[in-house]
């Protein structure tokens, strides 16, 4: 403001001399940032970056993982709670340092949400995105200047059964590119398929282990079938689907179609709040899992594994639970 006032005041000295100001020039253009713009792909739309975001807002949890396994956790400036399962290694203390601006899993209602001026939004799911349930859309976010990325695909139901594991590697080459840390992205995919070529291995040949995955319940049972996340993680993990033959991802089955299955192994869902919702504990879960299964080779050696339900959305995490699903389907591979 200063400055402006002095150059009206030199003008209006010189035009009083009879004196023609000086001509102003245009100050230079800020040099473009090396590697920018960028344009990736996302839910049908293309979304530009003409630089790095550096105020980013997280939806659920593995949305701020995924950033931090890029080593990005310093641009999220507001996220989402977290208090269902353990955090991975070392990142609680990034997820502390980061204001929560949602007491529950979902963002915040939309005019919270635009107040934060965000120039980046990314989650793993459109729920967050509802008109109808108070929320900000994400063309109203676009329009705003934070565009949204959704992780995996997941930008319909009908897109979340066509997941599949070289969706999260798509997602951290396209977060590297928009980032500017392609170079951190690549060197992650190629970690992540390390491990995930490491399990293949190491289950080739052997019989795969007949799986139930559930999310608990007395009848019908909250199961995952033959298509999405989930059934993706069980077949990379060396186990076949008890329920590959049921349409969708998250679905209920009879107690009939449990019982006649006969799995060798179950997964159970581990999450401790939905929504602010106090839900069953895993203890619980896996005693009604048994009790449905119980004449089941699963049962009687109660073969039993907690998965995180972070792990069963999209982001970097999913790709670390088929290690630990692996090393309990086929220890003996793991020996060595």
């Amino acid at each position: 403001m200063r400055k402006l006032l002095a150059l009206a005041t030199a003008v209006l000295t010189l035009t009083a001399c009879g004196q023609a100001p000086a001509a102003r020039q245009a100050a230079p253009a800020a040099a473009p940032q090396a590697g920018f713009p960028v344009t990736v792909e996302n839910c049908g739309r293309k979304l530009t970056f003409d630089k790095p975001p550096a105020k980013v807002v997280t939806g659920y949890h593995p949305a701020l993982e995924t950033l931090a396994a890029l080593g990005l956790g310093d641009r999220i400036k507001g996220r989402t709670n977290f208090s269902e399962s353990a955090f991975l290694p070392g990142q609680k203390e990034i997820y502390d340092k980061i204001p929560e601006i949602s007491s529950t899993i979902m963002l915040p209602q939309k005019e919270v949400m635009l107040a934060q001026g965000a120039d980046f939004v990314l989650d793993n799911a459109m729920a967050s995105f509802d008109a109808g349930g108070g929320y900000a859309t994400v063309e109203e976010l676009d329009a705003a200047g934070s565009p949204v990325y959704i992780l995996g695909g997941w930008c319909s139901p009908e897109e979340t059964l066509e997941f599949t594991l070289d969706d999260t590697f798509t997602d951290l080459q396209n977060l590297g590119k928009i980032f500017g840390v392609s170079d951190r992205a690549d060197k992650l995919v190629a970690e992540l398929r390390g491990k995930l070529d490491d399990v293949r291995a190491r289950v080739a040949g052997r019989p795969p282990v007949k799986v139930l995955a559930t999310d608990g319940g007395k009848g019908p049972i909250n199961a995952y079938g033959g298509s999405g996340i989930t059934n993706q993680m069980i077949t990379a993990a060396g186990g076949q689907n008890v329920l590959a033959g049921v349409k969708g991802d998250y679905t209920e089955v009879s107690v009939e179609q449990i019982s006649a299955a006969q799995p060798e192994a179950i997964l159970v869902s581990e999450y401790a709040t939905l929504r602010g919702e106090t839900m069953p504990s895993i203890e619980a879960k896996t005693a009604d899992a048994l009790s449905i299964a119980r004449n089941s080779p699963a049962a009687k050696d109660k073969r039993v594994l907690p998965v995180p339900v972070a792990a069963q959305h999209p982001g970097y995490r999913n790709l670390l639970a088929i290690v630990d699903i692996a090393r309990f389907l086929h220890p003996d591979a793991f020996t060595s």
